[in-house]
């Protein structure tokens, strides 16, 4: 193959699953999981996803500290697959779902942390309390166009919180301290009409 054949190949497929354009990007819900981990009676790990996920991300690729990200996630779409535990963590002893509808998360800061990675700083809200929080970011992925002509991009975040820090104190020793959070987003950005 002659060395331009070899450069043209190359530039194509860059073009085709480039780095994610610049622009406002919408969380697709169908496509993004947030999911927790928590240890049980210090023995065993719990693991639970939020099922109902929103927000939105400004990206610039040229410049990471322009980035911002805002997720609204809806706290009665926990789900941890037992029905009476799910019902628990609704109720006041955790989320308190009737006065705490849902958890939020505002960026404040985004930088690089390497080829590939972001740290984004930012504000998390669960059960009325917000703390700063960094979350530890792969991607965004190269972007590529759906079937539908839509750019698509992923990511998958990871933070770690105290959940006394958040006012949860419900069964110490029974339930962790600490909650691991994950994050993995699909983002869309519709083609121009």
């Amino acid at each position: 193959m002659s060395r331009f054949a070899l450069t043209l190949l190359v530039a194509l497929s860059m073009s085709a699953a480039g780095a994610a354009p610049a622009g406002t990007w919408q969380i697709d819900p169908n496509h993004t999981a947030a999911q927790f981990s928590v240890r049980h009676l210090g023995v065993s790990t719990v693991r639970g996803a939020f099922t109902k996920v929103s927000g939105s991300a400004k990206i610039d690729p040229s410049d990471p500290t322009k980035d911002s990200l805002t997720a609204t996630i809806e706290a009665t779409s926990v789900d941890t697959r037992v029905e009476m535990r799910d019902n628990d963590l609704r109720s006041p002893n955790f989320l308190d779902v009737q006065k705490f509808p849902t958890l939020t998360f505002q960026s404040k800061q985004v930088k690089s942390a390497g080829s590939g990675k972001l740290q984004i700083t930012g504000d998390l809200t669960i059960h009325g309390v917000t703390k700063e929080v960094v979350l530890d970011v792969d991607g965004p992925s190269a972007a590529i166009k759906d079937p539908w002509g839509n750019q698509r991009i992923g990511a998958s975040a990871t933070t770690k919180i105290i959940r006394q820090d958040f006012g949860i104190t419900h069964l110490p020793g029974v339930v962790g301290d600490e909650i691991t959070i994950t994050i993995d987003a699909e983002l869309i950005q519709p083609q121009a009409k």
